[in-house]
């Protein structure tokens, strides 16, 4: 399997500066690094990004998480490797990633639940946190971006 054509971001400089900025500006909020990391691994689980999953599941190795932690993300719901506030995170992912499998693809329970955990700043970092692993992951699938490829 090879790629479509390189990634677009990569192709178009100010995209690339754009989306690297856009994923800075989830930082310095409290929110831990490995809980995007963890966010990131969902989504691209979800939209089968496997250049993503690649990725950011190195992060998580570099950031010291457990092979199990890594391992049983997609099982977040069945395992006790995982926090309250990264469950709700992690709801919140999945929430955002499958915006058209429900008419209120973020309801009331998980945003609640996220917001017992973080407050506004924090909300809007997730968001936006969650909104970028999903532009990479459109751009990567899109064009077959592929992990090990490179």
């Amino acid at each position: 399997m090879n790629a479509r054509i390189p990634n677009p971001a990569m192709a178009n400089p100010a995209t690339l500066k754009a989306l690297i900025a856009l994923a800075e500006s989830t930082g310095d909020t409290g929110v831990p690094n490995t809980t995007h990391y963890l966010m990131h691994v969902r989504a691209s689980q979800i939209n089968g990004c496997s250049g993503c999953l690649e990725m950011h599941t190195k992060e998580l190795r570099k950031a010291g998480e457990s092979d199990e932690r890594i391992f049983t993300v997609a099982a977040w719901r069945d395992t006790a490797y995982f926090t309250d506030a990264e469950r709700a995170a992690l709801a919140l992912a999945e929430a955002l990633t499958r915006i058209a499998d429900r008419s209120d693809p973020v309801d009331d329970e998980v945003w609640n639940e996220a917001a017992r955990h973080y407050d506004e700043k924090q909300l809007s970092s997730l968001v936006l946190s969650i909104a970028a692993i999903n532009t990479w992951n459109r751009l990567n699938v899109a064009t077959r971006q592929i992990a090990g490829a490179v």
